[in-house]
C-alpha cells in the first residue's frame, strides 16, 4: 500500500480545502514576512520545497527572486508553470520527493512551509530532508521551516472539525498516536452522493525537538518563533516556525 502522500487522487480531492482563495491570497503577505526574516534580497536563489501549485514559488519570482519549486505532484506543478507562464515569470519547477533532491551549495535561502514536513513513518526521513536542505543551501543560507508543533497543537486540539466548500462538506476526524509522536487525520469530502475519504498521519515535533533535530542535521544555529511576525514560540504561539542558518 502506498502512504497518503504519494496518492496523486488525495491531491487532488482536497486541493481546494488546503489552498483557498483566502490562503492564495495571504502568500504576499506571508512573503513579505518570509524575507524579513531570511534577511534576503531581490535576486537571491530561492528553494521553495514542496512548493504545491506555487503559491509562494510565484509570489517570490514576482519580486525578482531567483525560484526552483520541488513537489512531488505533478498535476501541481504543470498549474504553478501555467501561471509562470502567464505572468511571464522564469520559475525551475522541479517534480521530485523531498527525500531525494539536493542541489549542493545552491541557494541563499529555502522555505518548507505549511506543515509540509514530518510525512514519514521513519523519522530518519525527516532528519535525511533536513540535511538536505542544508546541503542545497550556500555557506550563510537560511532555512525557514513552519510546522504546527507540539505545544500550539495541545492548546487548540480538536478531535472533530468539519466545514463547507461550496456545496461541499469537509469532516476532519484527528487522534493522537505513540505518546503525541505523530498525529492521524481522517479526511472526508461529501458532495450530493458523492463521498471521498483519506488518513493522513504527521510525525509531531515540540520546539526543543525541532531545534535538535536541525543541528543534528548540521545547522549551525536555530530560532524558534510563534509567528511569521518574529514573535517568541512561547504561550501565544499560533505555528512553530524554525529559522535554521548553515555555518558561513
Amino acid at each position: 500500500m502506498s502512504d497518503w502522500f504519494d496518492d496523486d487522487a488525495f491531491w487532488e480531492t482536497f486541493e481546494s480545502y488546503m489552498f483557498t482563495p483566502e490562503r492564495i491570497e495571504a502568500a504576499r503577505v506571508e512573503v513579505d514576512a518570509m524575507i524579513r526574516l531570511l534577511g534576503i534580497q531581490s535576486g537571491a536563489k530561492l528553494l521553495d520545497l514542496c512548493c504545491g501549485a506555487g503559491r509562494h514559488s510565484l509570489e517570490f519570482a514576482r519580486r525578482g527572486f531567483d525560484v526552483t519549486g520541488v513537489d512531488r505532484t505533478r498535476a501541481f506543478l504543470d498549474k504553478a508553470r501555467g501561471i509562470a507562464a502567464t505572468e511571464g515569470l522564469s520559475i525551475a519547477f522541479v517534480q521530485a520527493d523531498m527525500r531525494e533532491f539536493t542541489r549542493p551549495d545552491a541557494f541563499d535561502a529555502a522555505i518548507n512551509f505549511f506543515t509540509a514536513f514530518g510525512y514519514f513513518d521513519d523519522p530518519a526521513d525527516d532528519l535525511k530532508v533536513a540535511r538536505n536542505l542544508r546541503t542545497s543551501l550556500k555557506p550563510g543560507g537560511r532555512l525557514i521551516l513552519d510546522v504546527n508543533g507540539k505545544e500550539t497543537l495541545a492548546a487548540k486540539f480538536r478531535a472533530r472539525d468539519w466545514s463547507r466548500r461550496g456545496d461541499a462538506i469537509m469532516l476532519e476526524e484527528r487522534r493522537l498516536l505513540d505518546g503525541w509522536k505523530r498525529i492521524e487525520s481522517k479526511w472526508t469530502w461529501i458532495r450530493g452522493d458523492q463521498r471521498r475519504e483519506s488518513t493522513l498521519r504527521l510525525r509531531l515535533y515540540s520546539g526543543a525537538e525541532l531545534e535538535n533535530m536541525l543541528l543534528e542535521a548540521g545547522f549551525a544555529k536555530v530560532e524558534l518563533y510563534g509567528r511569521l511576525k518574529g514573535t517568541a514560540y512561547d504561550q501565544t504561539a499560533e505555528r512553530l516556525i524554525a529559522i535554521a542558518t548553515r555555518q558561513g
